[in-house]
């Protein structure tokens, strides 16, 4: 699956940043360790809401979702799926079965670019939980990873998912922070919570307002490997937001630069212009899979397809003067840039 870096400014320092007159006695802050990550909630209190119990849930609910998803953990749900090399039905949560669905779903809104079983070809360029020194792969390794991939390969059932390619090999890593970060609104708002930034490595949501009873407000970072800087600071009122780039994780040979995001078309790095997609989407899970899926397709198909599903879409290219931006329709309907 291709695996991506999260650009959107940490939560909490971003709140430092652009928060005016901040009410530290009402605003509570949770965060800790989780996804390989960490995770930042921020929420305004209530007399009613024991903080240490809050957390207590949120660290489970991550718990919970990292044991099923994650590919790092040789027990999880889903490695022991990918260990499954049968093309018996493999019976699997209700919960990593509903984000199958969305990665299907995704997958054929994009045409096949999100595909969450590129995982061995993210592996052989190096990018994978299996990193490897930084080499070229041949063309001969890329066409035999090749031949183990596609979405069409994965069948879901009621309770079950089912491999015609018994090899078959699949990451949600690009959607599974996404979920992980709805499952943890759906925590707070369970505890009648609706003032809430909720993020997990980068991917956020957001509802209601401070405690200053002002938006939250996410910088978008800008594009660069040199520095840690903001190209737009952004309100997006009851949303998710995702940030897809390929400028941080990448390796050099022979002078030519690899990005970590893989067409699974070609098998290679993408090349084009296209630098950074912001997605703004009710659901996390949703802004997370298609920012990655719009920055591999490129700034031209990616706006194409952002106004045929009205999607609210910010995108960055590099151009030989600088950056440029892009919108969509929808996304200028939707956010403020302040």
């Amino acid at each position: 699956m291709q695996i991506r870096i999260k650009t959107l400014i940490s939560a909490l320092l971003l709140t430092l940043a652009v928060a005016c007159s901040p009410a530290p006695d009402l605003e509570i802050h949770l965060g800790g360790p989780t996804m390989g990550t960490t995770y930042n909630v921020k929420y305004v209190s209530s007399a009613d809401i024991n903080s240490a119990e809050l957390q207590q849930k949120i660290d489970q609910v991550l718990l919970e979702v990292n044991q099923l998803m994650s590919t790092y953990i040789k027990d999880s749900e889903l490695s022991r799926f990918n260990q499954w090399h049968s093309t018996e039905p493999f019976k699997l949560s209700a919960q990593t079965l509903f984000v199958m669905h969305e990665a299907k779903t995704l997958g054929d809104m994009s045409q096949g670019l999100l595909d969450v079983t590129v995982g061995p070809l993210v592996n052989l360029w190096g990018f994978g939980p299996e990193a490897r020194p930084d080499k070229v792969p041949s063309q001969e390794q890329i066409e035999a990873a090749k031949a183990h991939i596609g979405l069409d390969k994965l069948i879901l059932g009621e309770d079950w998912a089912q491999k015609t390619d018994p090899l078959l090999y699949v990451d949600l890593s690009t959607i599974a922070k996404g979920y992980g970060v709805d499952r943890v609104a759906q925590v707070l708002e369970e505890q009648n919570i609706n003032n809430y930034l909720v993020e997990i490595g980068g991917e956020m949501r957001l509802s209601g307002k401070k405690a200053n009873a002002q938006d939250w407000r996410v910088a978008i970072e800008k594009p660069v490997t040199t520095e840690r800087a903001v190209e737009r600071i952004i309100s997006v009122g009851n949303n998710a937001i995702a940030t897809s780039g390929d400028y941080r994780i990448y390796f050099e040979n022979n002078g030519k630069r690899y990005s970590h995001l893989i067409d699974s078309k070609t098998g290679s790095p993408i090349t084009h212009n296209l630098v950074s997609v912001t997605v703004v989407h009710p659901s996390s899970m949703t802004a997370d899979g298609l920012a990655t899926a719009l920055n591999i397709m490129g700034k031209d198909k990616a706006i194409a397809v952002a106004e045929l599903n009205q999607l609210a879409v910010f995108l960055i290219t590099k151009e030989a003067d600088g950056f440029k931006e892009y919108t969509s329709s929808q996304f200028r309907q939707i956010v403020t840039i302040n």
